[in-house]
């Protein structure tokens, strides 16, 4: 599915939100406490998303068609904005609505009343484990980058999206713990729907966070600035003098468009222009370790760019605009 591990990532979450769902929702029949129902629901919801995310995967494999000629691979990027979509509504909203009932109608934990914090450690614990897991699929694919950096620059959903939710689950179960003991130690219900609240507007941050980014994947983000670097490096070579000015553009998180206005040299014949690009090609296929589908347009620089020319960028923009032959906008 996703490159970089995001399978397991996804499975290993997945597997552990299931567990902490359970042990959960039978925490809060137990007690009737309101942080210990907006952490139940808050571990199906992610439990749900990641489900989503293996579907999604399985679904961005399938073979280009006629109505979608580049391609599912977008299919993963929907998937993940839909999870922004339901953290916010069944996770977040919940939660605060929850608040509101139980600051409106407080009420103890008056049985079993060791019984959340014991399943809210226990969870701690195996959240804790799926985000270990996460952290490290992520080590291998961010390189140098800061892990901030990292899940605003990836294109591919699955690993920061994980990484998210787990870290989101992670406080919200200190929340939790928090409202519970609160309680516990008080006997004012009122604590109890202050941890829900902090659960509830910790969960909405996410969301909108993850929401903006899957945005902008669904838009049409560029290549990564290293990969752009490197497919405009290797389209020159024999027969291509240079780039006049090229686009990237993410299909899915593991292929790119890439469309380019290359100058050939002015006595090359259509052979020798056409071996020119399919060399390029194979050199662009060589950089990058992404599939790629790739436009290659021949022209001449020197007679219609040169400095002072009447046709000067007639060929490199339109309207007679300078060529852009630098790389991709900053994400």
């Amino acid at each position: 599915m996703a490159s970089g591990g995001g399978t397991k990532a996804v499975v290993t979450a997945l597997a552990a939100n299931i567990g902490i769902a359970i042990a959960k929702f039978v925490g809060y029949l137990l007690t009737g406490s309101s942080s210990m129902l907006a952490e139940s629901v808050h571990s199906v919801a992610d439990s749900s998303n990641q489900f989503l995310l293996l579907i999604a995967g399985k679904r961005a494999q399938r073979k280009a068609s006629e109505v979608h000629q580049f391609g599912y691979g977008r299919v993963r990027y929907v998937a993940a904005f839909v999870v922004s979509i339901v953290l916010f509504t069944l996770g977040g909203l919940f939660a605060l609505y929850e608040a509101w009932h139980k600051f409106s109608d407080p009420h103890p934990i008056d049985s079993w009343k060791w019984v959340p914090v014991a399943v809210l450690l226990v969870a701690m614990a195996m959240e804790g484990f799926a985000l270990r897991t996460a952290l490290k699929e992520a080590e291998h694919a961010r390189g140098k980058m800061s892990l901030y950096q990292y899940i605003k620059a990836s294109r591919s959903p699955e690993i920061p999206t994980i990484v998210l939710e787990d870290t989101g689950a992670l406080l919200g179960l200190v929340f939790g713990l928090f409202g519970v003991g609160m309680t516990l130690a008080t006997g004012d219900g009122r604590w109890d729907a202050v941890g829900s609240a902090a659960i509830g507007v910790l969960l909405v941050v996410i969301a909108v966070f993850l929401a903006r980014e899957m945005t902008s994947m669904l838009i049409g983000e560029s290549a990564m600035p290293e990969h752009h670097d490197a497919i405009e490096r290797a389209i020159v070579g024999s027969g291509v003098e240079r780039v006049i000015h090229m686009r990237t553009m993410h299909l899915g998180p593991d292929e790119v468009l890439v469309a380019a206005k290359i100058a050939v040299p002015g006595g090359a014949s259509a052979g020798q222009v056409a071996d020119a690009i399919d060399a390029a090609e194979g050199r662009i296929r060589d950089a990058v370790p992404l599939r790629t589908q790739i436009y290659l347009e021949p022209d001449l620089y020197e007679s219609r760019h040169r400095p002072g020319t009447a046709g000067a960028g007639a060929a490199g923009a339109p309207g007679g605009a300078a060529p852009d032959v630098t790389g991709p906008p900053a994400h």
